[in-house]
C-alpha cells in the first residue's frame, strides 16, 4: 500500500485530495498544513509569487522527507503537494497532510515536513512587489 503522495503541479492544489489520501480507519488524527500567498513581506506589498522548481530533484527530496517522516514519527500516511508557476494572493503553494493513530505524531511529522521542505527542496520563490521583484529561498 502506498503511504506517500508527492506532487508538484502547475494546476491548483487540492486540499480534499490530500485529505482523502491520508484518511485511514486506523487513524484518529490528521494534521494539515496549508501555506498561502500573503500580501506582504518585510513591510512591502506583495502582488504575486512565482515558484520555480528543479522538478526531478524536488520530487526526490520531497519523497525523502516523506520517507523520513514515516520512519521517525509514528504516522500512517503523508501527502506533500507543492505548486509551481505564478500564484496570486491567497493562492495555495503547499499542502501537507499527515495521518496517525494519535494526534501528536501527525502534528510533529507535519511540522518536520514543512520545515525540512523549506530547507532542502529545490523550489525557488520570486516575490513581486508594487516596485519590483526579488528571488527568495535561493537554496539549496
Amino acid at each position: 500500500m502506498n503511504m506517500t503522495s508527492i506532487k508538484i503541479s502547475s494546476e491548483k492544489l487540492n486540499l480534499q485530495e490530500c485529505y482523502n489520501f491520508v484518511t485511514d480507519p486506523s487513524c484518529g488524527g490528521i494534521a494539515v498544513f496549508v501555506g498561502t500567498v500573503r500580501n506582504s513581506t518585510q513591510n512591502k506589498e506583495v502582488t504575486q509569487l512565482d515558484f520555480s522548481t528543479y522538478k526531478p530533484m524536488a520530487i526526490k527530496e520531497m519523497s525523502k522527507i516523506a520517507e523520513i517522516a514515516l520512519e521517525k514519527f509514528n504516522i500512517k500516511k503523508i501527502a506533500i503537494h507543492h505548486a509551481e508557476g505564478l500564484l496570486q494572493i491567497k493562492d495555495i503553494p503547499v499542502i501537507i497532510t499527515v495521518s496517525s493513530k494519535h494526534r501528536k505524531a501527525s502534528f510533529d511529522a507535519c511540522q518536520f515536513a514543512i520545515d525540512t521542505l523549506k530547507e532542502t527542496v529545490p523550489i525557488w520563490k520570486k516575490e513581486y512587489f508594487t516596485d519590483g521583484d526579488v528571488w527568495v529561498n535561493a537554496h539549496p
